[in-house]
């Protein structure tokens, strides 16, 4: 198995309160004085206090073609994806040449070259790096990246990889669409970025550590990916003239709690595992009505989704880097004893819903004083 060695986050200087935001963009989308009220109230509703945007809040009212939101994502994210993949390979103690594969998950812009193509310019990895760019997890990407990058290196186990996830949601927004999905996600959705350095197990970072870490790692043991069958079009993207519009259905909270604790149960028995045995759970920062519906479908303490509310009041549903964002919080926080097992979990385009079981190693000196 693989083992989690670090994990890097960046986020866009454009910080604004959720109340600045829905001021500027309401009327992006709208001038039904009736549509306006409930975008605010959706605004006031999404769980988010705070986001961070890739351009300033003054230049979205410009932002009217897709040509030049992409250009913006390629040029921001590019720029996230770099801070992000530095931070996470400076805790490794690795140098971008020493990682063999990255994988780049975005769903909020595309280009040709890809963004793993303009991270490895920039980080100055090998010419023989392998890379795989990936458009369409969604919200998932993190958590099915992270899956995909395991079982890669089951394939080649003294390597190193880098998975790296980067949304600019902000740029997809629809002037003039007053949908109830649009206005919904005009206020849901931030920017950011996150990346994860994993190696295999016969690399020298595999070895636990002979003391205490400067910061927790774990051991990615298993994964698992569902599709729900006649749910294609519950979320997702319509790709218009403008861009990409947001297919975002209300009953995606019930299809995720319906289904969840069946997919957890199916991935931990095949560990001798239920539910009562996981000590942590990193889930996706969805929504409130996302964290709600996986609180309940597997009987949590509201302290579970600690992380991911925090998240989603701090920066917003940062779509596939989310789920990295409450994995770096969580890694960084949590006092669960060594070996114990956790579960990170994110649901995208399909619906799918995609699982990742791991065993979290040693707590670091700094958080032993407060077990």
């Amino acid at each position: 198995m693989s083992r989690l060695v670090a994990v890097g986050t960046a986020l866009p200087d454009h910080a604004h309160s959720q109340s600045e935001i829905c001021d500027v963009i309401a009327p992006l989308l709208t001038q039904d004085p009736v549509r306006v009220a409930l975008t605010r109230r959706l605004h006031t509703n999404a769980g988010v206090a705070r986001r961070h945007l890739a351009l300033p809040l003054d230049r979205y009212a410009g932002l009217t073609t897709f040509g030049a939101s992409n250009d913006a994502f390629l040029r921001v994210g590019a720029d996230l994806a770099e801070e992000a993949a530095r931070r996470a390979l400076d805790d490794a103690g690795l140098e971008p040449s020493d990682v063999d594969h990255v994988l780049v998950t975005s769903v909020t812009g595309i280009g040709a070259p890809s963004l793993d193509v303009l991270l490895a310019q920039r980080l100055g990895m090998r010419t023989d790096v392998r890379r795989t760019p990936s458009f369409g997890w969604g919200c998932a990407g993190g958590a099915v990246g992270l899956a995909r990058v395991d079982d890669l290196l089951r394939g080649r186990p003294r390597d190193v990889a880098l998975l790296v996830a980067v949304e600019l949601c902000s740029l997809t927004l629809q002037h003039g669409d007053d949908s109830t999905a649009n206005l919904a996600a005009s206020g849901l959705f931030g920017d950011g970025a996150g990346a994860v350095v994993v190696v295999g197990d016969e690399h020298a970072l595999a070895r636990p550590a002979p003391r205490a870490p400067a910061r927790r790692t774990a051991r990615v043991v298993d994964s698992r990916s569902t599709l729900h069958p006649g749910t294609a079009d519950d979320l997702g993207w319509r790709v218009g003239d403008a861009g990409f519009q947001v297919v975002l259905s209300p009953r995606l909270p019930e299809l995720v709690g319906a289904h969840l604790l069946g997919d957890v149960k199916t991935l931990l028995v095949e560990h001798d595992l239920t539910p009562d045995d996981v000590a942590t759970w990193v889930v996706h920062a969805g929504g409130p009505r996302i964290i709600d519906s996986v609180r309940d479908a597997l009987g949590l303490a509201e302290q579970d989704v600690h992380a991911s509310r925090t998240s989603l009041r701090e920066t917003g549903n940062l779509s596939s880097a989310s789920v990295l964002h409450v994995l770096a919080a969580t890694l960084a926080t949590s006092t669960a004893p060594p070996g114990s097992a956790a579960v990170l979990m994110a649901f995208g385009p399909g619906v799918s819903t995609e699982l990742v079981l791991l065993r979290l190693d040693g707590v670091p000196t700094a958080l032993r004083a407060v077990a």
